[in-house]
C-alpha cells in the first residue's frame, strides 16, 4: 500500500475512534435515563445495573462514517458515482454495489436482533432463525465463502450460512466479561487488516476494518474494566457479524502466490472466540448439560478459576488472541511448510492452555 493509504486509513481510525468515545458517553447518559440496565442476575458477574446501549454507539458510528463517505464520494463531481463503483466497491467483484447493500443491510438487521433481545430476551432458537435470516441475506446478494473444491452455489452458501451463524455466536458468548468482546474484537479486525493480500485490489475492505476498529474502540475505552456501560446483544452480535462478513468478502490467497493453507488466516484471526465457544459447548455437553444453556465455564471464567483476576484474565486473552492473529498474518506470504508450522504453533498455545486450566480445575470436572 502506498503513504497515502496508510494516511487515508489513519484518518477513517481517528475519526471513528473520536465519534465512538462521544457517541458511546452520550449512550451511557440516555440509558441511564430511560433505565436501559442490565441488572445483576443468575450466571451475570457484575454486582449492580449497568447501562446498555453501547452496540448502539458501535453501529451507528460505523453507519455514520461508511455511508457519510460514500454519500459524500458518490455526490463528489470531481470523483462521482464511476470512482464508488471501481475503486471502493470493486473489491466486492460483480454486482458490487448490490453486494454491500446487502452487508449494510444484514448488519442492520442482526442489530435489531440484539436490541430485542436485550429488551426483551429471546428463546435460543428464535435468536438462531433471526442469525440465519441475517445469513441468508448475505447469500442472496451474492456473498459465498468459495473454497477450491467447496465452490458450487449450494456447499458455499451452505458454508457460508454455518461460518456467519458461529461467529456471530461465538463473538455473543464472548461477551461475559468487562472488555473482553470488544477488546478481542479490535485484534481479530486488526489482524484481518494484517493478511488481506496485500496486492489484491482490498483497499474498500481495510477501510471497512479501520472504520470498525475505532467505532469498537471507542466504546472499548468505557468498558474496560471497571465497565461504565455494556454494549448488550446488539453489539456483540454486530461485532460477530461484521468479522464473520469481512472473512468472506476478504481476499486471503490467490492461486500461484503462497500456501493454499493460508485460506486458514481467519480461523487464526478467530480463534479465540472459536475456541471459547468450542470448549464451552463440549464442557456443557460432557456434563449432560443443554449446549444452549449460559452457565461460567467460558474461557475467561475458567481462567479465574484457575486463580486469575478478572481483569489479569481479560489481558491474558488479549495476550493470546494477539499472539496467535500475528501467526494467522503471516500464513497469506508464507509457503506450504511455514503455514503449517504456524498452525502447528497455534495449536499449541491453545493446548498449553487446556493444559494450564485443567491443573488448576482440581477436580471440578469443568474441563
Amino acid at each position: 500500500m502506498t503513504v497515502n493509504e496508510y494516511l487515508l486509513h489513519g484518518y477513517f481510525l481517528a475519526l471513528s475512534l473520536a465519534l465512538s468515545l462521544a457517541l458511546t458517553a452520550v449512550a451511557r447518559r440516555l440509558a441511564l435515563r430511560w433505565d436501559l440496565l442490565d441488572h445483576p442476575a443468575g450466571r451475570k458477574i457484575h454486582v449492580e445495573p449497568m447501562p446498555l446501549m453501547g452496540g448502539a454507539a458501535i453501529v451507528l458510528t460505523f453507519y455514520l462514517v461508511v455511508l457519510g463517505h460514500l454519500a459524500a464520494v458518490y455526490l463528489s463531481h470531481r470523483l462521482g458515482r464511476g470512482y464508488v463503483e471501481r475503486e471502493l466497491l470493486g473489491f466486492l467483484g460483480e454486482d458490487g454495489g448490490w453486494k454491500m447493500a446487502g452487508i449494510l443491510t444484514g448488519g442492520v438487521m442482526i442489530f435489531v436482533l440484539g436490541v430485542i433481545d436485550d429488551l426483551h430476551v429471546l428463546s435460543p432458537k428464535m435468536k438462531l432463525l433471526g442469525q440465519i435470516a441475517v445469513g441468508l441475506v448475505l447469500v442472496a446478494s451474492g456473498m459465498r465463502i468459495e473454497l477450491f473444491f467447496f465452490s458450487d452455489p449450494f456447499t458455499s452458501s451452505a458454508l457460508t450460512l454455518f461460518w456467519v451463524v458461529l461467529v456471530i455466536n461465538s463473538m455473543n458468548l464472548l461477551d461475559n466479561m468487562d472488555g473482553l468482546s470488544g477488546g478481542v474484537a479490535v485484534i481479530s479486525a486488526a489482524t484481518f487488516y494484517l493478511c488481506i493480500q496485500p496486492f489484491a485490489d482490498e483497499h474498500m475492505a481495510r477501510i471497512l476494518l479501520v472504520v470498525f476498529m475505532g467505532a469498537v474502540g471507542g466504546f472499548l475505552w468505557h468498558n474496560l474494566p471497571p465497565a461504565r456501560i455494556f454494549m448488550g446483544d446488539c453489539g456483540a452480535m454486530f461485532n460477530g457479524y461484521f468479522l464473520a462478513t469481512i472473512s468472506v468478502v476478504g481476499t486471503f490467497h490467490i492461486e500461484g502466490a503462497g500456501s493454499r493453507v493460508a485460506v486458514a488466516a481467519p480461523l487464526l484471526a478467530l480463534s479465540v472466540p472459536l475456541f471459547d465457544t468450542f470448549s464451552v459447548v463440549w464442557i456443557r455437553w460432557r456434563c449432560g448439560d443443554s449446549i444452549f444453556l449460559g452457565d461460567k465455564r467460558h474461557f475467561s471464567h475458567r481462567l479465574v478459576k484457575a486463580g486469575m483476576s478478572k481483569a489479569s484474565a481479560v489481558w491474558f486473552i488479549y495476550f493470546v488472541a494477539a499472539v496467535v492473529g500475528l501467526g494467522g498474518a503471516l500464513l497469506p506470504r508464507l509457503d506450504t511448510h511455514g503455514t503449517l508450522i504456524i498452525l502447528a504453533q497455534s495449536a499449541g498455545v491453545f493446548m498449553l492452555i487446556v493444559l494450564l486450566m485443567k491443573a488448576g480445575d482440581n477436580g471440578r470436572g469443568d474441563l
